[in-house]
């Protein structure tokens, strides 16, 4: 299964442009691709570049924010099969969204969210590997 993952708020708490805290992602996830379920990170980071004047000389700042939640992957062991798209769909579509059997996304309606005081809601992942179980996902 070809799954979408949102990253801020479903994979880390949201703490944008900084990469969020642990919210008991990483488990399901490696679970998941062990599976053999393949993982597209769909997500609203992008890198750039900007240029801004320092001390009367304009310099060119790169800001690397989907870089960063790649490299997250990277580090906890997660492999990616695809970022913003599925590499597939090229042969059948110019869709530019990404094609996916299952989306995770803590903005889907239906997600099941942990709501802290004073934080923005995030995914609860204990809730969503039972969920992903009782479809015999996992």
């Amino acid at each position: 299964m070809d799954i979408c993952i949102d990253f801020d708020g479903t994979c880390v708490s949201h703490e944008f442009p900084a990469i969020g805290k642990d919210i008991g992602a990483i488990p399901v996830l490696q679970e998941l691709t062990d599976k053999g379920h393949r993982l597209i990170l769909f997500t609203m980071r992008s890198d750039r570049k900007k240029k801004k004047k320092v001390d009367g000389v304009e310099v060119v700042i790169e800001e690397n924010f989907l870089t960063d939640a790649i490299k997250w992957f990277e580090l906890n062991d997660i492999p990616l099969y695809g970022v913003q798209k599925n590499p597939t769909q090229r042969f059948w579509t110019s869709s530019p969204k990404a094609y996916g059997h299952l989306y995770i996304d803590d903005a889907n309606l239906g997600c099941p969210l942990i709501l802290d005081d004073g934080e923005r809601p995030y995914a609860d992942w204990k809730r969503i590997r039972e969920i992903l179980v009782e479809m015999n996902i996992l």
